[in-house]
This record gives C-alpha cells, structure tokens and sequence, in this order.
C-alpha cells in the first residue's frame, strides 16, 4: 500500500476488500473461543490505486508525525490549494521516510513536504526541486533540533553526561530529530561511538512522538527530536516530567518540492496559491493555524548548501 487517502475517509473499501475481511471472519472467527470478537471499522480508512484518476496530484507530508497528525494538520491546506488551483490535489500518506522519498522517485508523490534532509537527498537522488519553504509557527523561517531526558535523570545534567547512554533518535533520515543533534554531539567532541547505544524509533509514523515517549518511559536515556515535538505530546505526559538539556544551531525550514517531471505550469500555479496565504487574513488562518506555521515564502535549491555541508561533515552520505 502506498498510502492513504482521507478524502475518501466516508467511503467504504472496496467490495473485494470487504469480501476478503468478511471470508477471513468466516474461516477463522470460530477458531478459538478464548479471544474477544474483534470491531472492525471500515468507515475510516481506504485504500487506493494513486493513479485511479489520471488527473490526480499527490501531496504528501513527510510522516515525522502519526498519519493523523499528518491529516489533521494538513487537510484544510490540501482542500484549500484544491479550491484556489483547480487541481486535483489529494494528500497521501507514506508510512516511512524511506519510503517517502522511493515514492518521489516513482513518481507516485509529486509535491513533497518534508524536512531539508530529506529535500537534499531526494534532489541528489532523484532531482526534486524545491520551490518554497515555511515559516516556522516561531515565526522563524528555519528551525533545531532538541536533546531532551527525563527531568529526574540524576545523571545527565549537560550534554557532556550524554556520554555512554543510550540515544533513541527519530530516523537516520530525520533533520531535527537526527541530523541536527548529531552535528551538535560532534561540535562537543562526542562521538557516535560515545554512545552505550544509539537506537531509531520503530514502525511507521509517529516516529517524533515515540521518541518523547520511550525517554518519559525510562527506556533511553537521551533522545532527539524537532523542536516543537514536545506540543504534540503535552496531553499524553507531563511536560514536566521532560528536560531539554541542549538546541541545536537553526537550519532552513521544512520544503515543498516537486518531482522531476512535474509539469512547471502546476508547480507554479501551487506556489503562487501558497505564497498567497496570509495569517492575517481570516479564511487563511485557520489554514495555517491547523498546519502549524505561519506562512510560505520562495526558496530555491541553493537555501540548503548547509545542510549537504552538515551531511558531508558528520559522514552522512545522501545516498544513505
């Protein structure tokens, strides 16, 4: 499955879908009386060939968050560039960064949001093309990374204590959950191998909140994750209960990019309908308000020579 569509969230499956569902119940419900009946839900997912409509652009947020997130924030932006273009733009979820970034290649995602590392290897790997970035809800058009543990940990009070813990990060691809941090570790003279382990959040999406939640949990000591994470958690734990112990230095903001091939003329007419959004107008701000940031604004693929220079400099090749 390559992704999936909300926009056919009041939609049930297909009936092939739904005739395998029901023959499954029918094989093997009656195999075990010692386990509770299982509610299956068909009102809210569904699944699609991306290319059903030969008309469709897809959009596609990075997964740093859990698909609904990624819905919740995004949702009214895609209806809105939907409504201003007349474009069939429809909003798809990958489940992985990797498999994000496959899916540019493939030409199954054409305009990317995602994080300036992943930008930077799917330009060199594919030649995606960045065309604007945000503005940050800090009103910043860049952002950090974060270093957090447990405020109880009485044994890391600066970041020199980082040393022989164990470090869950967000994904070896992700900028301010990964990258960032790694960079500032190295500036402190710590090396990777500094660490007793360095672990990556598993499964698909959700992968920023998983790392707050396994250092409340106690399961790592250290662990790294975008600034502004520590918001989408703040009603599942006690904030106070989580230390930043360091930021990392600011890099470019997050980047829409469109896939080689794309046709220019769509490329443009989204990212005038982009640069057209205004906080302080009223239909605009709860656009923006819900994808938390403040604004679009013009960039090009120069804007991220730092980052391939972060790479380059912590031994991380975009072919990774």
């Amino acid at each position: 499955m390559h992704g999936v569509d909300y926009s056919k969230g009041k939609k049930t499956m297909g009936k092939a879908a739904v005739a395998g569902i029901v023959a499954w119940f029918l094989v093997f419900g009656g195999c075990t009386r010692q386990e509770p009946p299982i509610k299956v839900d068909l009102s809210n997912r569904s699944q699609i060939d991306l290319r059903e409509e030969a008309d469709v652009i897809t959009y596609a947020y990075l997964p740093q968050y859990s698909h609904t997130v990624s819905y919740q924030r995004h949702h009214l932006l895609v209806e809105y560039i939907r409504r201003e273009t007349g474009l069939n733009i429809k909003q798809i979820f990958p489940d992985t960064f990797d498999q994000h970034m496959k899916m540019v290649g493939q030409n199954k995602v054409d305009i990317s949001f995602s994080n300036p590392f992943i930008y930077a290897k799917i330009v060199h790997r594919y030649g995606a093309k960045a065309f604007a970035r945000i503005v940050e809800n800090t009103s910043q058009d860049r952002f950090r990374g974060q270093i957090i543990c447990r405020a109880d940990n009485p044994a890391i009070k600066t970041i020199e204590d980082c040393r022989n813990k164990s470090w869950i990060a967000v994904d070896s691809t992700s900028a301010g959950g990964y990258l960032f941090p790694l960079g500032h570790f190295l500036s402190q003279g710590i090396q990777k191998e500094a660490f007793k382990e360095i672990a990556f959040a598993p499964g698909p999406g959700g992968k920023q909140e998983k790392v707050v939640l396994s250092v409340h949990a106690g399961k790592y000591d250290v662990g790294t994750i975008r600034e502004g994470t520590l918001n989408v958690v703040a009603n599942r734990i006690d904030m106070n209960e989580i230390r930043v112990i360091a930021n990392t230095r600011w890099y470019p903001g997050w980047v829409y990019a469109a896939r080689s091939g794309l046709s220019p003329s769509i490329v443009e007419t989204v990212r005038n309908a982009l640069l057209k959004l205004d906080f302080n107008k009223g239909e605009h701000r709860e656009i923006l308000a819900s994808a938390d940031f403040l604004g679009v604004i013009p960039s090009d693929d120069k804007e991220f020579d730092s980052i391939r220079e972060l790479a380059l400099r912590v031994g991380i090749s975009l072919e990774e």
